[in-house]
């Protein structure tokens, strides 16, 4: 029989905290860890005497159920938790997250409650039920399916007691059905429950045993031997029912619908430690009892890689088919998907076991990439057999390039790795492999080489590559399964499957048709720039009064604080600064800092685009083909390199006439630029619920003359383009938890001005104060924050005792919500346009995607009925509590679509 553990962790965390209360664990990082060391003790205990198959840590939300209404005066004795605790609590979140053990809470109802509910329908679903947890509470759950496990000490030793029907009957005189009955006349003092006044334990044990459940007992009143018990019995009967509603543990808590998604048992399935993971926060803490007890010596797990004739490719695809499932990577001659050439194909069907496929090695042998293709590229083309990769989007780029249209790719364990820690900046394979499976890789640089005596993977002997190329197909076969369960216990799947991978055939789509670029355009750009660098240079040696390198910090920092003797705004170890931020502060002191400035906005411009742009276009496709990132934004946003188009400045004339360089290709296409307007303001106003603010966007007014309106005092026909900027910057800010410092900054004004700024914005938009309160709160208490499909941000930062990180980390909890829902929206609205035009026939196509904005080359005579195809898919890609509304452009290149 399957076994399940339910474990309540809200009481688990309370009791490791009082048992070092007297004299708690300090690291010497000063960071009090008694917590934590007692949540761990007792997990490893569990996890030593009883091996979990399936287990689920349930913790309480932390604010008011129903109990709370159906008795305002619940729990109203208990005192707040402890500051050390609270402060340990997302400490806890971590392990747990890298002990890989599922955790759930659900808004309205009690951990109880939740545990009730699962251990009901586990039991229902054939599970042995183990409850743990001290509460006597639980006892009322105990059944021939259900066990409760109680943590106790005896003397120094902390035991594990299990707990069945019999035992209940051994400890509180009665049966599980009873125990709701028996509290219900004793009380609970710490909940607050009241109970029977005058009515004890022995008292209400005996009339439980002589007169049955509470109903029994309070019409048996009359005849109970001792007055003051009778007369209460009487008196406070009502008191009674209602206590024993406030004992009663529900068992039909609606979970699914309080979380917003199916949840399923299987999802508690124990997947094993994250050992790399739970090591670092050992050794953070400094438990290193706990370090060696799951510290365990590297295993080196050999994989045997066949070398494929010709003759075998066969059998391969034979076995693929039948199983339905390979991992899959390729080698090749460029890390650009758009000018690679194949090497090799690596394959794994199973654990331990890999194939490759030598196909472009200069001293073979090679297997006809014809040969290859004919073979296996249906397998690869088959939506029937799934496919599994890392960075799958490169390779479906170049097996695309080479004949070969693949489909079924439904595992990337880069993008997986990157929903699970979108901070982290590494989601390399020979990472990933250390961090989940304990196993070290054979790093790239010993097959190749690195920098200067660097060379090409086709000139690596076949059995070489062959021995490293298909280490990397099985280890991602391995990685797929540990990947998927993490994904799944931290409900990210509905978020991988249906926005993160289907995103990726849309990416490949856009990159591959890449956008026009006039390169002649920006030649004579470059000219006409150039010229006028010349000029600001001659302009800053006259203003300095002397020629210098103006790209030298050392030279400028003489000039600017020894001859000019302009105040020293900040130094660095080598002199002084003179970085954006110090010549900005200077700028108002004197014309070189602004005229230096400018240079260098003019010079990096130049460099980074106009003169880089033309040597991007591909000389086969006469296009630039942007390679569009997944995994490297925390916000879950989308970023973009070779270019990076989200830094071309929009607010800046260059940056105009830069844009100005994507092109329609011809007469017979125009560019169409739909851009979504203000969706983060909108996204606040979903997630704060705040009824003022959605009111502006129901009834279509402009959020910032609307709040310019409230903020200044004034009607809208008053408002000036100054108060309206000065509304926009507050409206923004307050999303970014900008302080009153840094709105003093923007506007120009006090922080005493700012402050008061700040709390009439509150005052206008109470909704949005408390959406904020209520984000921090749950940050501080989990260690991470959601977006509205579930994406996580962790913030290991937010109950730190270094007052600016806590304050970042407070300012990235308010944001990344509004943020990255943002990011979820536009992504799958990519998603939905990209299938439309798919499904409809249509020639257009996605091109570019910067921030909230999405731009389509359209022939002409589709402009019309593609306008509202995507704005229709654009517009309806989520569900809010007000309208999500887009602004349309058209030109014949980019500057003018998005005018």
């Amino acid at each position: 029989m399957k076994r399940i553990f339910l474990i309540d962790g809200s009481a688990l965390a309370y009791r490791s905290y009082f048992a070092f209360a007297k004299n708690p664990l300090i690291n010497s990082k000063g960071e009090d860890t008694s917590t934590p060391y007692g949540f761990v003790n007792s997990l490893l205990k569990l996890f030593r005497e009883y091996e979990p198959e399936y287990m689920v840590v349930v913790f309480d939300t932390g604010r008011p159920t129903f109990r709370h209404e159906k008795f305002p005066e619940y729990k109203a004795t208990r005192q707040k938790m402890p500051e050390h605790m609270a402060a340990s609590l997302p400490r806890i979140y971590q392990i747990l997250d890298a002990m890989n053990v599922p955790v759930l809470e659900v808004e309205g109802f009690e951990a109880d409650d939740v545990i009730g509910t699962l251990a009901k329908r586990a039991a229902d679903e054939g599970f042995e039920v183990i409850i743990v947890a001290g509460d006597k509470d639980f006892f009322q759950l105990v059944g021939p399916k259900v066990k409760v496990l109680r943590p106790t000490r005896a003397g120094k030793e902390e035991r594990l007691e299990l707990v069945d029907e019999e035992g209940v009957k051994e400890r509180l005189g009665v049966p599980p059905d009873r125990v709701r009955d028996l509290l219900a006349l004793t009380g609970d003092a710490s909940d607050n429950v009241p109970g029977v006044p005058g009515v004890g334990e022995k008292t209400a044990l005996a009339l439980v045993r002589a007169y049955g459940d509470l109903d029994s007992v309070l019409a048996h009143s009359g005849v109970v031997a001792r007055e003051r018990v009778r007369e209460n019995l009487k008196k406070f009967a009502d008191q009674a029912r209602l206590s024993k509603e406030l004992v009663t543990i529900r068992t039909d808590v609606p979970i699914e619908e309080a979380l917003g998604r199916p949840v399923s048992l299987e999802e508690f399935r124990f997947r094993g430690f994250n050992r790399p993971a739970l090591q670092e926060i050992f050794k953070e803490l400094e438990f290193q009892r706990f370090l060696r007890e799951i510290t365990v010596e590297e295993a080196v797990q050999e994989v045997s890689t066949k070398v494929v004739e010709e003759g075998e490719l066969e059998e391969i695809a034979r076995r693929a088919r039948d199983q339905g499932f390979l991992s899959v990577d390729l080698e090749t001659t460029s890390t650009d998907p758009m000018r690679a050439e194949v090497v090799g194909v690596s394959l794994s069907l199973s654990p331990g076991e890999a194939f490759y496929v030598p196909v472009g090695h200069i001293l073979g042998p090679n297997v006809p990439w014809e040969k290859v293709r004919k073979v296996l590229g249906p397998v690869l083309e088959d939506e029937g057999v799934q496919k599994y990769g890392q960075n799958v989007k490169y390779d479906i780029i170049v097996l695309s390039r080479h004949g070969v249209k693949p489909k079924g790719f439904s595992f990337d364990t880069m993008i997986a790795s990157y929903l699970l820690n979108p901070s982290g900046r590494q989601h390399k394979l020979e990472v990933l492999s250390l961090t989940y499976l304990g196993r070290k890789m054979v790093p790239i640089s010993e097959l190749i080489g690195s920098g200067k005596k660097q060379r090409s993977f086709a000139e690596v002997p076949v059995e070489q590559a062959a021995r490293y190329s298909g280490e990397d197909a099985e280890v991602v076969l391995r990685l797929k399964e540990v990947l998927e369960g993490e994904l799944e216990a931290k409900a990210l799947m509905p978020l991988f499957r249906e926005v993160e991978m289907p995103l990726v055939e849309v990416l490949v789509d856009m990159e591959m048709h890449g956008v026009k670029v006039d390169g002649n355009y920006l030649r004579t750009m470059s000219l006409q720039v150039e010229a006028e660098l010349r000029r600001l240079e001659e302009e800053i040696y006259e203003v300095a009064g002397e020629r210098f390198n103006i790209n030298s910090t050392q030279q400028l920092g003489y000039i600017l604080f020894e001859k000019l003797k302009l105040p020293v705004v900040r130094r660095t170890k080598t002199g002084y600064s003179t970085d954006v931020s110090v010549l900005e502060v200077l700028a108002g002191e004197h014309e070189l800092p602004r005229k230096v400035l400018d240079y260098r906005q003019l010079a990096k411009l130049k460099s980074t685009y106009i003169d880089a742009l033309p040597k991007l276009i591909n000389p086969e496709t006469g296009r630039i083909h942007t390679s569009f990132n997944q995994t490297v934004t925390a916000t879950g946003r989308l970023s973009s390199s070779d270019p990076n188009l989200q830094n071309i400045p929009i607010r800046t004339e260059l940056g105009r006439r830069i844009r100005q360089a994507f092109v329609a290709p011809d007469e017979k296409h125009l560019l169409l630029d739909v851009d979504y307007s203000q969706i983060e303001l909108r996204i606040l106003a979903h997630l704060s619920e705040d009824e003022n603010l959605i009111r502006v966007f129901l009834e279509g007014e402009d959020i910032h003359t609307r709040t310019a309106c409230a903020m200044f005092g004034v009607p809208p026909e008053l408002v000036t383009s100054e108060l309206r900027r000065r509304a926009k910057t507050i409206n923004f800010g307050i999303i970014y938890g900008m302080s009153p410092f840094g709105l003093a900054e923007q506007l120009g004004i006090s922080r005493h001005e700012a402050r008061e700024l700040i709390d009439q914005y509150f005052r206008q938009y109470p909704g949005v104060k408390a959406y904020i309160e209520r984000t921090l709160e749950e940050a501080r208490r989990k260690g991470y924050v959601t977006t509205l499909l579930g994406r996580r941000r962790y913030l290991p930062e937010i109950n730190s005792s270094n007052r600016q990180m806590r304050e970042f980390a407070e300012r990235t909890a308010i944001n990344t919500p509004v943020q990255g829902t943002a990011a979820d929206l536009i992504k799958v609205a990519m998603v939905r346009v990209w299938r439309r035009l798919r499904e409809g026939g249509y020639r257009t196509k996605m091109i570019l995607q910067v921030h909230d904005e999405l731009v389509f080359e359209v022939p002409r005579e589709e402009l019309e009925e593609v306008r509202d195809l995507v704005v229709e898919e654009m517009e309806g890609a989520l569900k809010l509590k007000v309208p999500i509304k887009v602004d349309v452009g058209v030109g014949t290149n980019w500057l003018e679509a998005h005018a």
